[in-house]
């Protein structure tokens, strides 16, 4: 043992090599301080696995009828999503937990969040593949099947949500990863519009995925869902035209994801015949409806602020509405902690923050979801809290144009 300074030095004898006990005591430090930042989110870590059970679920109708012999679980999707999720988001709360920048750093690089995400796919597409047996074999009544599709249709939504996730990273196999994911409900567009549409005009009158004050719901799909078409195809366009790419070329994203879908959808009528098409295009619609109803709920009424030159200011928390209810964070990988989401794109789901900022829905999105089919309902419970949000000015939020000045009115108090 040979003494250097303060620190002890051991010799490798063979080698001649040496290592400062100061280094080796740094060393370990480090990694005691990670383990410790880590230890608080490792019970959290394993319930990402839980996000499985959503396109999971679409297989237990045919279990749950079969046990039961009750038709009605051929609905279960409805029963899991709208009952079952909420009852437990109000049971188990709010989240609450943030990771630290320390925490954030390790997560990001963590694998482990990845195949979270990466194993939704075979598991959406098994049930879809059962799904596709019992329309072409059961002995479903149209009813039955109609549930059938309308429980798949959940899950599909569900994996537009893990799309969403795939289709923000820069990584080529997560982009395709999301284009897959997509193929269940004929959205490809998706891909194009959500990152270089949405992110950019978000929470302004030029979006068509954000909703505006006075707005129903059943007059924002419509808008949103062809709106958001028409700016894809826009989008990409304009990008095949600066690299001078034909527009009718199989690298056009609008093409190739659509054809995609068509192959997925034509390779399963030709496994199961033709009898099963409206129902993949029941369960196709039902999916893409959740999702643009999921949108309608988080900026439903917020406007960007524009600065000096009359542009509109970075999208910040305060632009997205939050929700931090534990369940459905873990069933949509942090969806609802939209605010930090659209403030931070690069952020993996895993290290996203509820923000005090932001404006906050009172319950989950599940809920927040049926609230909205109720427009009355809906305006007596979201009206007032964009109103507070902009601390009673409500000329501040994005206001439906044709009703701006009976609201500036009902309001002007």
């Amino acid at each position: 043992m040979n003494r250097a300074g303060n620190g002890s030095t051991v010799v490798d004898e063979r080698t001649g090599g040496g290592v400062s006990g100061d280094a080796v005591t740094d060393r370990n430090r480090r990694k005691t301080t990670a383990a410790s930042r880590l230890s608080r989110w490792n019970g959290k870590r394993s319930l990402w696995l839980l996000g499985l059970l959503a396109p999971a679920s679409a297989l237990l109708p045919s279990q749950l009828v079969l046990w039961t012999g009750l038709p009605i679980f051929w609905w279960s999707g409805v029963m899991v999503f709208f009952v079952l999720i909420p009852i437990i988001d109000v049971l188990a709360g709010e989240d609450g937990d943030n990771p630290s920048d320390s925490e954030a750093e390790d997560m990001q690089d963590d694998r482990f969040y990845r195949w979270c995400t990466y194993m939704f796919l075979p598991v959406q597409f098994v049930t879809l593949l059962v799904a596709c047996w019992m329309w072409a074999f059961g002995s479903l009544s149209g009813i039955d099947k109609t549930g059938l599709a309308v429980t798949i249709g959940l899950v599909a939504g569900t994996g537009i949500n893990a799309a969403h996730e795939l289709g923000h990273r820069i990584e080529e196999h997560e982009r395709w990863l999301a284009k897959v994911a997509l193929m269940q409900t004929f959205y490809g567009h998706f891909f194009v519009e959500h990152n270089r549409g949405h992110h950019v005009r978000v929470a302004t009158p030029a979006d068509p995925a954000s909703a505006r004050l006075g707005e129903s719901v059943w007059a924002f799909l419509p808008r949103s869902v062809f709106g958001g078409l028409r700016s894809a195809w826009r989008l990409e366009m304009q990008r095949l035209d600066r690299r001078n790419i034909k527009r009718w070329s199989i690298r056009n994203n609008l093409l190739h994801t659509w054809l995609m879908s068509a192959a997925l959808f034509g390779g399963l009528a030709l496994i199961f015949g033709p009898g099963i098409l409206p129902w993949l295009v029941l369960q196709a619609v039902v999916g893409f409806l959740l999702l643009e109803m999921v949108n309608y709920v988080e900026h439903y009424g917020l406007l960007r602020e524009k600065n000096e030159r009359g542009r509109y200011v970075r999208c910040s928390p305060r632009h997205s509405w939050n929700s931090d209810r534990l369940c459905t964070n873990i069933f949509l990988y942090h969806l609802q902690r939209h605010s930090d989401h659209h403030a931070n794109p690069a952020k993996r789901y895993q290290t996203l923050r509820t923000c005090d900022e932001a404006p906050q829905l009172p319950v989950g999105y599940a809920t927040m979801v049926m609230m909205a089919a109720l427009p009355p309902l809906w305006r007596r419970v979201m009206d007032r809290r964009v109103l507070a949000h902009y601390d009673g000015d409500i000329s501040r939020a994005n206001v439906l144009p044709r009703r701006r000045e009976r609201i500036l009115r009902r309001y002007a108090a």
